[in-house]
């Protein structure tokens, strides 16, 4: 079933699809991997054939259309929507839902945008599916941005975590929320306090919604910590902007 969600920006998370592999930097220490290694020891339905193999979930399919209550749901946080094994038409059963479902809004998370892009040029997007893209650094994650722009949407996003390097001046035009946040985990890679700020000002000049997830396991002060939180504080203040849900 649809699972209530640890991810500071979302409300509850939406699993139709199962396992991924990698394509880029920010993958590298995936925490989707690490939980559906756990999940797979531990018998849990949906998770059989670990992580590395696309898993299609018919039976999930139909779960938002049970919840009145409008909810932001995150989808496929286990997988990415738009991976080469997942056939359009599975993708099309998705967003059935999703138009089924307008009190809900719906944040489709993806690193194969040029796909999305593609996807997209056939297809109408609902108003309640915000459509965003992850961008980790210069060389794969800024590409992404200018296929996400070329699509038309109510609501577009990047997911800025984990931030690997500063990405300097980037192009935010038609993009309506940001997400930034540091790395996770035992092998967890420093964000500089530097690399975020320049995110949050270039926001905050064009009227975009500012979000900070967390610093992660490498803390502002520069100091790596195995246990406990690093906190969400960018310069002594809380950033967590949120789009309005389109109803």
């Amino acid at each position: 079933m649809a699972t209530n969600s640890k991810i500071e920006w979302t409300e509850q998370t939406w699993n139709p699809i199962t396992g991924c592999t990698k394509v880029s930097p920010g993958c590298k220490y995936c925490y989707a991997e690490v939980m559906a290694k756990r999940l797979h020891a531990m018998g849990t339905p949906g998770y059989e054939n670990g992580f590395n193999k696309i898993t299609l979930m018919h039976e999930r399919l139909d779960q938002p259309l049970h919840r009145k209550k409008p909810t932001i749901y995150f989808v496929n946080s286990m997988s990415d929507m738009f991976h080469e094994d997942v056939p359009d038409d599975f993708i099309d059963l998705i967003f059935d839902t999703i138009r089924a479902t307008p009190q809900h809004a719906y944040q489709i998370l993806t690193k194969r945008a040029e796909r999305m892009n593609v996807y997209f040029q056939t297809r109408t997007v609902p108003d309640n599916a915000w459509l965003g893209v992850s961008v980790e650094d210069k060389r794969y994650g800024v590409p992404r941005i200018a296929y996400l722009q070329a699509i038309k949407a109510k609501t577009r996003f990047l997911s800025v975590e984990p931030l690997l390097e500063d990405l300097g001046r980037i192009s935010l035009k038609g993009i309506h929320w940001v997400i930034v946040g540091g790395e996770s985990g035992s092998k967890a890679r420093p964000m500089e306090e530097a690399w975020a700020l320049r995110l949050r000002d270039q926001c905050q000049r064009t009227g975009i919604d500012f979000f900070f997830k967390q610093w992660g396991s490498w803390g502002q002060d520069g100091v790596k910590r195995t246990k406990g939180a690093n906190g969400r504080e960018l310069q002594g203040e809380v950033w967590d902007m949120i789009p309005a849900i389109a109803v």
